[in-house]
């Protein structure tokens, strides 16, 4: 997806001047202007055809992100959350509810106004997956923290894992610094699952911010860091340096 520029809009001041409007103020003129179309627009399957399930081979993607197009609302992590860590209430699992601290995407938000939502980018080199100290077992040689299914996803086997945090900090320092420990378990989180080929962040971003687009180091902001990723954009759209 293109990193396209906000699109430059005017409006008259009360000395009848034009002048640019910010990005937040454009978000809430359409959030207000025409908002439920937008939402509207927003719901239902899309993108998801990028996983070919018919070829039986591994496929590599990741959620992708228009800047752009962000406003920062962290549905995405609402949505996350609730399939990924659904909360247990009355005895059981409730998939309409969860934590967002738990969610496997995050949205960090900078001041000047940039939000920049992240999730596992699905490094070729998985330095999470290389700097787990746990030996591999004999059977399956993998260690604690491995790939595993048709899109080779990141997984924590928590019977295995050792809570030692080595590949929150591999992550933190190679890539986009989206897995942190848990703090009752010390056990790694925020493994993007692509909740099994159909992404819950995609089906319900208002802005259609996100796609799933396979894994492409050319791609812009690839395995930056969202401290990186928000001056480079306050660069582009506010001409400050941070």
């Amino acid at each position: 997806m293109e990193d396209n520029k906000t699109p430059e809009v005017y409006r008259k001041s009360s000395t009848h001047e034009k002048r640019a409007l910010t990005r937040r103020e454009f978000i809430m003129k359409l959030a207000i202007g025409g908002g439920s179309l937008v939402l509207l627009a927003g719901c239902g399957a899309k993108v998801t055809s990028v996983f070919d399930t018919g070829s039986g081979k591994q496929i590599y993607s990741f959620i992708a992100v228009d800047y752009s197009k962000c406003t920062g609302c962290r549905t995405c992590e609402a949505v996350c959350t609730a399939y990924n860590n659904p909360l247990f209430r009355d005895g059981r699992y409730k998939s309409d509810l969860g934590n967002p601290v738990h969610a496997n995407i995050r949205v960090h938000s900078f001041n000047p106004d940039v939000d920049v939502p992240v999730t596992c980018a699905r490094c070729d080199d998985i330095p999470c997956v290389n700097s787990c100290p746990v030996k591999p077992d004999p059977v399956t040689n993998r260690r604690a923290l491995y790939q595993s299914g048709k899109y080779d996803l990141i997984t924590n086997d928590t019977d295995r894992c050792i809570g030692c945090g080595n590949c929150v900090s591999a992550c933190a320092d190679s890539s986009v610094g989206i897995l942190s420990q848990n703090p009752a378990t010390n056990k790694p989180m925020r493994m993007c699952t692509l909740c099994g080929g159909d992404p819950k962040c995609l089906e319900h971003c208002p802005y259609e911010a996100l796609s799933v687009l396979r894994v492409d180091t050319a791609y812009p902001y690839y395995r930056m860091s969202p401290e990186d990723i928000a001056e480079k954009l306050n660069k582009r759209w506010y001409n400050l340096n941070v």
